[in-house]
């Protein structure tokens, strides 16, 4: 296995760099042969005839990071209605934003990796915990009784179904 492909693998981190290395493989045949091989040895799955394809998307597929582009990261707004777990309101969906907690009682609960995705296994009750000022927004602090885990979610101050006003002054403030 070439310490040359290695290098130049290792350091194409940046989109410039990435396009430099596919111009450059679409013309070394010798250095995509390297390239593939690594891969290989990487783990990477790649059939014979990657050896042939252009140098954009042999470099894309060896640089094994298929997997990492399907995990989501950007939130989901799910603006629906629900019954609130804890204490059993009927809650509306807020209309201009995604609500996440009850706001009678402020309680949410622990479903989301990533806002609105649902695919947190623990279901735990999140209880708000504090409450500050960021801006013009205030903020609440959750904790999941379960697993302990902390969320920040925006208290809701207009639309339907407003936060109760008494419950997130209540709540302690963090400076």
């Amino acid at each position: 296995m070439s310490r040359r492909a290695r290098e130049l693998l290792d350091a194409a981190t940046s989109r410039r760099a990435i396009k430099r290395l596919a111009a450059t493989l679409d013309g070394d045949v010798e250095i995509r042969q390297e390239l593939v091989e690594l891969a290989r040895a990487r783990g990477v799955d790649l059939p014979d005839e990657a050896v042939n394809w252009p140098g954009k998307r042999l470099l894309r597929r060896a640089r094994g990071r298929d997997g990492d582009a399907q995990i989501r990261t950007n939130p989901i707004a799910r603006d629906e209605a629900f019954q609130c777990v804890h204490c059993a309101a009927e809650i509306s969906p807020h209309g201009r934003s995604a609500r996440d907690h009850c706001p009678e009682c402020l309680r949410s609960l622990h479903v989301d990796v990533i806002p609105g995705d649902r695919a947190e296994t623990c279901r735990g009750i999140l209880d708000p915990v504090a409450v500050e000022r960021r801006g013009s927004r205030t903020m609440i602090h959750f904790r999941c009784r379960s697993c302990g885990t902390e969320r920040i979610n925006q208290a809701l101050t207009d639309g339907e179904s407003p936060d109760r006003w008494d419950r997130v002054i209540a709540l302690p403030g963090i400076k």
